[in-house]
């Protein structure tokens, strides 16, 4: 069992003191030997995004706005609901920073290969799976990665489901053309999807290839809940939640945002209502580009609220504090 020291403790360590690890987490020394029941990895890859460069610079950024959550050892407050969050998780040190992925700037399928087994490595340890990226082509190596059936959940205004035409397979606009074929995924639902820019194909293979794809008046028609409702009771869940679900005006570090998008309450509580109705093995949270941020940082830092505010709902589900007591009692 990991404790922090109470000299760690007693320190006041502000969000711009230190090395800006995920929510001040332990930092792994090797990544394929990470120990904790909650995984943070990040893929700063880009490579895949056809319009501006940028969004390599995500999970790094991403870990630094995360230090404005936690002072000390403790959970992030939440004054509407007058509870701590990912206290235990926190105090006890269940949450390791793994470090990034190895990316090899051109060589797509040989980083992707290292995605893989980089994710791989976490899953055998029987982590829950955080990944900061990096551009939404990322998703297809880390699902891949999994094994037992698994139902995906997909969070964007686009539906990243583009022919594999011109010889292009790997951009961001390919990754769940990959995914809704792969033998361990059970259902693949598109949320929020919306953007003009699509093709007739994008769309309606999706349909036709049997997924579920949600527009955003037919999100406002079903609400969190009915989102939540496309998967089983209970049933093993990943979530990949792209930046530009949200609505144009919320996400200026964003290259492919769009307008009519999600407001933060609406994706706040449809996140909530997955983490309550199904067992999320995983999440990725992609496509923040700190270059093109304003200088707060206000994309940055809203993506790394999403990210800290879902893992704390994901860690108060019962299924969530059996693994947890299991795993402290494996660490003894």
């Amino acid at each position: 069992m990991y404790e922090r020291s109470q000299a760690f403790k007693q320190r006041v360590n502000r969000p711009f003191v230190g090395i800006p690890s995920f929510l001040r987490s332990r930092i792994a020394e090797d990544p394929e030997k990470a120990e904790g029941a909650i995984a943070i990895m990040g893929v700063p890859f880009d490579e895949g995004s056809p319009f501006l460069a940028g969004s390599r610079m995500g999970p790094r950024a991403l870990r630094e706005h995360s230090l404005r959550f936690v002072s000390g050892s403790a959970g992030y407050y939440n004054p509407e609901t007058r509870r701590l969050y990912l206290d235990e998780e926190i105090k006890r040190d269940l949450i390791v920073d793994a470090g990034d992925a190895d990316v090899l700037p051109t060589n797509v399928e040989k980083t992707f290969e290292n995605v893989t087994a980089m994710t791989r490595a976490l899953i055998e340890r029987s982590a829950l799976v955080v990944v900061l990226g990096g551009d939404h082509s990322i998703t297809f190596p880390i699902v891949r990665a999994f094994s037992e059936p698994l139902h995906v959940i997909h969070f964007d205004a686009h539906s990243d489901y583009a022919p594999f035409i011109h010889d292009l397979r790997f951009t961001n606009a390919h990754a769940f053309r990959h995914i809704a074929p792969m033998l361990h995924v059970q259902s693949l639902t598109q949320v929020g999807i919306r953007s003009l820019r699509h093709s007739p194909a994008q769309i309606e293979d999706s349909i036709n290839d049997g997924n579920r794809v949600v527009t955003m008046s037919e999100f406002r028609r079903l609400t969190p809940e009915g989102i939540a409702a496309v998967v089983p009771a209970g049933a093993a869940c990943y979530v990949s939640i792209d930046v530009d679900v949200l609505d144009l005006s919320l996400v200026p570090g964003c290259v492919s945002a769009e307008p009519n998008g999600m407001t933060y309450a609406e994706l706040r509580d449809t996140l909530k209502a997955i983490a309550e109705r199904t067992t999320v093995v995983g999440f990725d949270f992609v496509e923040v580009n700190p270059q093109l941020d304003i200088g707060t940082g206000i994309t940055s830092y809203l993506g790394a609220h999403t990210v800290v505010e879902f893992l704390g709902h994901i860690c108060e589900q019962p299924w969530w504090t059996a693994k947890r007591d299991r795993w402290m009692a494996r660490a003894r």
